[in-house]
């Protein structure tokens, strides 16, 4: 292999390792100035966006460990990577898409598992990590001050009455 083809194969895997997540894109119908904006629209969630050779990508992959998708590899791919927040990148994305409607998602590998366009697009549509935090919180006190009120009420039901003076 030519010294060219391991650069660019090296480059991408490092791209690839910022995250354990990877979104594949069509950008072809996106500028370079859409391309500018949707990169500082990502930059808050520590997010890049890189365009990639689908053979460097699909070389890099392997040699990562991360799922077959030549399937999604046609035409013109760039990648999303990098953050810790894959849902919130997905909500960038997919708000952009909205916006804009000249970048299409192919699919995503999140955590080494292959996930379809709709299945980004439910992602996208969580509430953020905190909210979904606090909301099981919540289910879990809920309960826990449900029971507690039940063994009281049974505990001031089975007391004796106080004798009369």
């Amino acid at each position: 292999m030519r010294a060219e083809k391991k650069f660019i194969i090296a480059e991408v895997e490092s791209h690839l390792k910022k995250s354990d997540y990877v979104i594949l894109t069509n950008f072809t119908k996106i500028s370079v100035a859409d391309v500018a904006e949707l990169r500082s629209r990502l930059a808050p969630e520590k997010a890049e966006f890189h365009v990639v050779k689908n053979s460097s990508f699909r070389v890099a992959a392997k040699a990562l460990g991360l799922p077959e998708v030549d399937g999604a590899l046609a035409g013109q791919t760039a990648v999303v990577v990098g953050g810790k927040n894959p849902a919130g990148v997905a909500k960038i994305i997919k708000k952009y898409v909205e916006d804009k409607q000249k970048l299409e998602v192919k699919i995503g590998i999140l955590d080494k598992k292959v996930f379809s366009a709709a299945e980004l697009s439910k992602l996208a549509d969580l509430p953020p990590f905190d909210t979904l935090r606090a909301q099981f919180l919540g289910l879990l006190t809920q309960n826990a001050a449900a029971f507690v009120r039940v063994l009281d009420a049974k505990v001031k039901k089975e007391q004796p009455a106080a004798p009369a003076a």
